[in-house]
């Protein structure tokens, strides 16, 4: 591991910052020391800092949206929807803390007093991915400081850049610097992070394979809170769409969108048989007119690139993976500028390969399978051992309840896409898709740990039975 982490520009592969790695163990002892004052501050503080920070990220919302861009590729336009979500992040999580955490009053045996109250674990470790290097920690980040906890924040090592500025964003509002703490470092101060004495949980969005490490490592400390969001291979049925443009739109938002960079994009259009053509041309004519750009690009692109040339040719890899075991190309995976990881929206047609790969391609790729009907579609939404998110696009209203009840997923939608999930909302799923500790409107439950008092203002008590007379 070098002594710096240097984060260059997927667009154009110019340098775009450097910093050094930092000393793991010094920074989750700030976040030690800063913990106990900042739980036993009242709620309402905490509420009010965290309000200042949405104010500091309101007025530097364009610089934050820009570095996003150009760290990660993405166009500038999705950028600022990352940052205006950052924003949103902090009145949802008190509302959704309010109603996850109230304090309340039980009813007790024999009139007693009862009450429910909830406490932070203490120090957090967050693990963050590097599609929404802000967003994605951020919904972690704010629920975990609402509730009292401290936070040590590692961003994926492809974008340090922003997640230092998100982190620089809550000093700059106030919080203790300590507080909120930031690692810079590759897969080693990672590891040393989450297997840190001084974190009492860790809460981690990424791949399945890191995640599954993780929960092994975890099994010997039942103690700590272990959060996993993990990806999905999520399908999308298409069954009797009245109207096949729109379905063909929806598809290409599911599986496009991000450069196919999304947890919950898109990865294998199911269709039925013999009624499909029509549905893939109308796919193949809206990618012909998606632009594919840098991120200030005018006209604004719909995707850019994918976050490196190893991702790339990982990526184009499968393609030719895929073909090697009998799958049909529809629309191929092209490279149209040489050196840079740009790719054009890909399809396949995998029906005819007997054991296809379960596992998350993050790319602009999508696999379809044609099944004679629609018990067989759901069987095939459901051949994963991911269960991220599923949609269905047609069908009738019974169809839709058939496909809710028997849809393996944290996330159905009907006639929506499959990504786009609202922070409103809990955000989760099942399999090698988590660990059912869902975020977003939920992050509540695995930030605070309920407690539950019997009380009496006097001691007043007596053994009614089983003393010798005295």
């Amino acid at each position: 591991m070098s002594a710096e982490i240097v984060s260059t520009e997927p667009a154009t592969g110019a340098v775009l910052w450097r910093g050094p790695v930092s000393d793991v163990d010094t920074e989750v002892a700030l976040a030690r020391d800063a913990w106990a004052e900042w739980a036993s501050r009242p709620l309402a503080v905490r509420t009010e800092l965290l309000r200042r920070f949405a104010n500091v990220v309101r007025g530097k919302s364009d610089a934050l949206a820009d570095l996003i861009a150009r760290e990660t590729g993405k166009p500038f336009w999705e950028a600022r929807a990352e940052v205006e979500s950052v924003i949103a992040k902090v009145e949802i999580s008190i509302d959704a803390y309010n109603e996850r955490t109230a304090q309340r009053r039980l009813d007790g045996a024999m009139n007693q007093r009862q009450a429910l109250r909830h406490k932070p674990h203490g120090v957090l470790a967050v693990l963050g991915p590097y599609n929404f290097p802000a967003h994605l920690p951020n919904g972690h980040i704010v629920p975990a400081l609402l509730a009292g906890n401290a936070v040590v924040f590692k961003p994926s090592e492809k974008t340090p850049a922003s997640g230092k500025m998100l982190v620089e964003c809550f000093h700059a509002a106030g919080l203790p610097t300590g507080l909120v703490r930031v690692v810079i470092g590759g897969p080693a101060e990672g590891k040393a992070l989450a297997a840190h004495p001084g974190i009492d949980g860790l809460l981690f969005t990424g791949s399945a394979r890191t995640g599954i490490a993780l929960n092994r490592q975890f099994a010997e400390t039942p103690d700590k809170m272990l959060a996993l969001e993990m990806g999905g291979n999520n399908p999308v049925i298409v069954w009797d769409a009245p109207d096949l443009y729109s379905a063909a739109v929806l598809v290409v938002q599911s599986a496009f969108l991000s450069a196919g960079q999304r947890c919950t994009a898109a990865r294998r259009l199911i269709v039925r048989d013999g009624r499909h053509e029509e549905l893939l041309d109308q796919i193949r004519r809206i990618v012909d007119r998606l632009i594919v750009g840098e991120p200030h690009a005018s006209p604004a692109p719909f995707m850019g690139p994918v976050i490196d040339n190893e991702a790339a040719d990982g990526l184009q890899e499968s393609f030719l993976s895929l073909m090697i075991k009998g799958g049909r190309p529809i629309l191929r995976m092209e490279r149209p500028i040489e050196g840079r990881p740009f790719l054009t929206p890909a399809m396949i047609d995998v029906t005819d390969i007997e054991d296809r790969p379960d596992i998350e391609l993050f790319g602009p790729m999508l696999q379809v399978i044609r099944v004679p009907d629609f018990d067989a579609a759901l069987a095939e939404a459901n051949n994963t051992r991911y269960g991220l998110s599923a949609s269905l696009i047609g069908g009738s209203p019974e169809l839709y309840d058939q496909f809710w009840a028997n849809a393996r997923a944290g996330i159905v939608n009907w006639n929506k896409p499959t990504n786009g999930a609202s922070s409103s909302a809990p955000f989760g799923g099942i399999g090698l898709s988590g660990n059912h500790r869902p975020s977003a409107w939920y992050a509540a439950d695995y930030c605070a740990y309920p407690v539950v008092s019997t009380e009496e203002e006097n001691a007043r008590a007596s053994i009614g039975i089983g003393l010798r007379e005295g």
